[in-house]
């Protein structure tokens, strides 16, 4: 090789090594700006959006272990920082919600209580009973004959609602001529007394269940009794016999408590206690299901209320004692069969007396009631009445 040769291959090599340095120095700087720029991670942010992107962005990031696992869980202190932070607001929240209602409740009940009238306000004590009597517009002499035996009266009659807890009033409704003679003869006769229940109900024989049924929803409203109990006027009730029987059943919420019987439903028009809805019954000749005698029961203050709610929708037959029955037919009651709701008062209520085990009520079975009443509840009241003292002397 000749020295020009030598020379010239010598200054190639040079100048290619020369440039190679320089290419691979412009590679390493490029090469440091690009990657520092990729691993720049941006701030976290909380949003659903940003975190989402920010996941995506670093999973696809050829990092190390240690530095995803960093990023990670500053990430997830975040979100669970935000889970906390809503968590509170909304405990906060709910008690918010619930202190409002809470001030409503105060806020009704005081408002309640400005418009209550005293009527009201007593009906917020509770009581044993309500004993309704049943009468009439044609009944004063029957009324004045309980007022004299049975019924405590004036003071008396507030005593017992006051130490015994015990409701007794006389039980009526409007004439079909609202504001006639029949009415203002009962309210002359409330001014004087102050022992009725008057009803929105048009008086009417036909009627009984029906005011049975506005009794009973009536009573309920009135008065948060224990139980409620319905007595004819021409019966004869010994108070402290019934409040401590009554006692008895305390435990038991759906009580339904008389006299049980099962009579003939009949089909034949024109006889007394003619049922016009006898084929619901079955054949002709079937008889009814059980149910009180209507001369007196009682009931629990549940049956009460639940005749209050459904009144509406219970239906009506011609005996009111049967209505009644049918109305807990299908529910979870209690049929209580107590004969001494149903003594006779010849004979029987006398030896029970004398024996000292009291009927709670008496009457004649043919007269559906004391015959002649308004003439015999007196002899009937010496005979087979408890002692004038055993009502106030007797804890319930």
């Amino acid at each position: 090789m000749t020295v020009k040769s030598r020379v010239e291959f010598t200054s190639r090599s040079v100048i290619s090594r020369n440039w190679a340095l320089l290419f691979c120095l412009a590679s390493f700087c490029a090469g440091m700006v690009f990657t520092n720029r990729m691993w720049t991670v941006p701030e976290a942010k909380v949003d659903g959006k940003s975190s989402s992107i920010n996941i995506q962005q670093i999973n696809s990031k050829p990092e190390s272990c240690n530095q995803k696992h960093v990023v990670q869980r500053k990430l997830n202190e975040s979100l669970g920082e935000e889970a906390h932070t809503q968590q509170n607001i909304d405990a906060l929240e709910s008690k918010i919600s619930s202190l409002e209602m809470k001030l409503a409740a105060v806020r009704t009940e005081h408002e309640l209580k400005s418009n209550a009238s005293p009527a009201e306000e007593n009906s917020k004590r509770k009581y044993l009973m309500v004993v309704g009597i049943n009468t009439a517009f044609s009944s004063r002499k029957r009324r004045d004959s309980v007022r004299a035996t049975w019924m405590p009266q004036g003071e008396k009659l507030k005593q017992l609602e006051k130490e015994k807890g015990i409701i007794i009033r006389f039980v009526i409704g409007h004439s079909s001529t609202s504001g006639g003679i029949l009415d203002k003869a009962v309210e002359a006769e409330e001014q004087v007394h102050g022992d009725f229940l008057r009803l929105d109900h048009v008086e009417g024989y036909l009627e009984l269940s029906a005011k049975t049924k506005i009794y009973f929803a009536t009573a309920v409203k009135l008065w948060d009794a224990e139980y409620y109990i319905k007595v004819d006027d021409d019966v004869h009730v010994n108070i402290a016999t019934l409040g401590r029987t009554l006692a008895e059943h305390r435990n038991k919420p759906r009580v339904y408590i008389g006299c049980m019987k099962s009579g003939p439903v009949l089909a034949r028009t024109g006889v007394k206690y003619h049922e016009p809805e006898y084929w619901k019954f079955g054949e002709v000749g079937n008889k009814y299901f059980r149910h009180a005698t209507g001369q007196l029961y009682a009931i629990s203050k549940d049956l009460a209320t639940y005749i209050s709610i459904n009144q509406n929708l219970l239906h009506k037959y011609a005996n009111e004692d049967v209505s009644l029955g049918s109305w807990f037919i299908g529910l979870d009651v209690e049929h209580v069969d107590d004969r001494s709701f149903c003594c006779s008062t010849r004979g029987e209520c006398e030896w029970r007396a004398q024996a000292g085990n009291y009927c709670v009520a008496s009457f004649d079975w043919k007269c559906s009631g004391i015959c002649r009443s308004v003439e015999r509840i007196m002899d009937v009241h010496e005979n087979c009445g408890e002692n004038k003292n055993a009502l106030w002397h007797t804890s319930f």
